[in-house]
């Protein structure tokens, strides 16, 4: 079945981790043995394995966070030297297109042809994606946002780890900063989408005032199942829906698992369907299938070592269907999640 994967850190794992995405993924393993670095030797995603579980579309992000002082988070020196790494990654992607190894997405039109090409072909049709930041460092500033909309950016999370120039991210207490607003305005004047995901709460709710245009959640669960500030909470999930956004469930165990310990707990205590149970509880809250979606961010900093016990490439996500169905999920529902939804939230807010 056609799968669409709105999160996944393809060029940061090519730029920051030396990682080439275009061999296999158990030859990168082998490749890695011996490193220490956490999910090193590991890995889950590259583009063979993607090919093998129909990821048809991916939303693939770049990602340069600023190490501004009195944020935990690590990063580059200033927003230039982020926009400068940003872009970077941003060329990777560029060369895989030029080797028909991946096809950038950037409006609806574009959207359906390369759906059609991949029904009719999928072998020979190119990974389509859908260009995303993470942390919204990489923009320098309000007037830098037409260049990044050229580039083909649509959709833009705020704050990562840490604060950024614009907003505090989930493990901080604050909102908006002072220049949040104006870049916020920026963004719904291009017809950028924000992406909720990693907002502080009073962020998250700053956000949604201040903007008007569509967002989503690309790879977030459930606070009242697995409680964490990383989590959406029940009223935020209620926003999201409200505001017509979807929800891409994330595969990241201690996300899944409460209790769940970095460098401690193994897969073994958990299964895919820990993910399915965030999605009924989205489910339930929304009373339909509209909102929920796959967002995994396999390979965001974690492999094996804190994935589910029946994921081991992300070929694996396909398991994740028949989970549905065993929970009831009608055929249309099960293909909703696998892809409709995410088509019918880009159809509608592409360009």
């Amino acid at each position: 079945m056609i799968l669409v994967d709105a999160h996944l850190d393809l060029s940061m794992n090519a730029i920051n981790w030396d990682r080439d995405l275009e061999l296999d993924v158990f030859e990168i393993r082998r490749l890695e043995e011996g490193m220490e670095q956490k999910g090193r030797a590991c890995g889950t995603t590259t583009l063979p394995e993607m090919r093998k579980g129909e990821i048809a579309l991916s939303v693939a992000t770049v990602i340069c966070r600023v190490a501004w002082p009195g944020s935990p988070a690590t990063g580059a020196a200033n927003q230039k030297i982020a926009y400068a790494k940003a872009q970077g990654q941003l060329a990777y992607y560029h060369a895989l297109e030029a080797e028909g190894l991946m096809r950038q997405i950037s409006d609806r039109a574009g959207l359906d042809a390369h759906l059609q090409q991949w029904e009719a072909d999928s072998a020979s049709t190119p990974l389509g994606y859908i260009l995303s930041m993470e942390g919204a460092d990489p923009i320098i500033d309000p007037e830098n946002v037409a260049k990044w909309w050229d580039d083909g950016l649509r959709a833009v999370g705020l704050s990562h780890y840490g604060f950024s120039a614009y907003a505090h991210g989930h493990d901080m207490v604050g909102g908006l900063t002072d220049r949040g607003r104006p870049l916020l305005a920026a963004m719904q004047e291009a017809g950028m989408i924000v992406d909720l995901t990693h907002l502080a709460d009073i962020a998250f709710w700053e956000v949604l005032d201040a903007f008007d245009g569509a967002v989503l959640a690309s790879h977030s669960n459930c606070r009242a199942l697995v409680p964490d500030p990383r989590q959406f909470d029940d009223d935020q999930i209620k926003a999201i829906i409200a505001r017509g956004g979807v929800i891409g469930g994330a595969l990241d165990a201690w996300m899944l698992q409460t209790g769940w310990i970095r460098g401690e707990t193994t897969p073994e205590v958990l299964g895919l369907d820990a993910l399915v149970d965030h999605m009924v509880h989205i489910c339930e809250l929304a009373g339909n299938t509209h909102h929920i979606g796959i967002g995994s961010d396999l390979d965001g900093g974690y492999g094996t070592e804190q994935t589910p016990r029946d994921l081991d490439t992300i070929a694996d996500l396909q398991k994740v269907g028949p989970l549905l169905a065993d929970r009831g999920f009608s055929d249309d529902d099960v293909k909703r999640v696998m892809h409709g939804n995410w088509f019918e939230f880009f159809r509608k807010h592409l360009p």
